[in-house]
């Protein structure tokens, strides 16, 4: 037997970091599959969806922006609830993403693209006070929960009851959750009219 000094692997190891190719499915556009769900009642729930998707995506983030930059006697309290509900607003993401793709959809999922599509108000790249926070954290709320009904009484009457579940079940009793929290600390009370005192008059 004639013996080889070849060493050589059956294979390349090294990772092939230079692949480039197109996309595989537009965006706004759905694959059908087999879900006895008409074509158009998927595109449509793709598309209600994916602006759902970009403002809870933005809400998420202020959630996290706000638990960094949170200050006041009710730092702590704020931070860690801040924290709690940018959690749960992050299972929300994950949930509609999951939702759209299982439609034959694709999902906004960028930073860039997100920003370009959600209704939500831009926060400054500054430090805000704590109730002025919580203040954009109702609007945005409100935001997310107006367009929810609206999508959930939308996709009921075109059959989707998947889709209307997760907006009933899921996203809208979340935020009314989320909105009774966030509310209560905004409540007139001789803490917040003290903090709202010294946000105003160290201007």
């Amino acid at each position: 037997m004639t013996k080889t000094n070849d060493t050589r692997l059956p294979y390349d190891p090294r990772p092939l970091k230079d692949l480039k190719g197109g996309e595989l499915q537009q965006y706004g556009t759905v694959v059908p599959l087999p879900l006895a769900l008409e074509t158009a009642a998927c595109l449509a729930s793709v598309g209600h969806l994916n602006q759902l998707q970009a403002d809870t995506m933005t809400l998420r983030e202020l959630y996290k922006k706000h638990h960094w930059q949170v200050s006041g006697p009710s730092f702590y309290q704020l931070h860690l609830l801040f924290d709690k509900h940018f959690a749960e607003q992050s299972d929300l993401v994950d949930t509609i993403a999951e939702r759209i793709q299982s439609l034959g959809g694709v999902a906004v999922a960028m930073a860039h693209d997100v920003a370009e599509r959600t209704l939500i108000p831009r926060p400054p790249i500054g430090r805000e006070g704590a109730p002025a926070q919580l203040a954009r954290l109702l609007h945005a709320h409100e935001v997310v929960l107006k367009e929810a009904r609206t999508m959930a009484s939308l996709a009921a009457e075109a059959g989707d009851d998947g889709t209307n579940d997760l907006l009933v079940g899921h996203v809208i009793r979340t935020n009314e959750l989320q909105v009774w929290f966030i509310g209560a600390h905004l409540a007139e009370t001789h803490l917040l009219g003290d903090e709202l005192k010294i946000q105003y008059t160290t201007r």
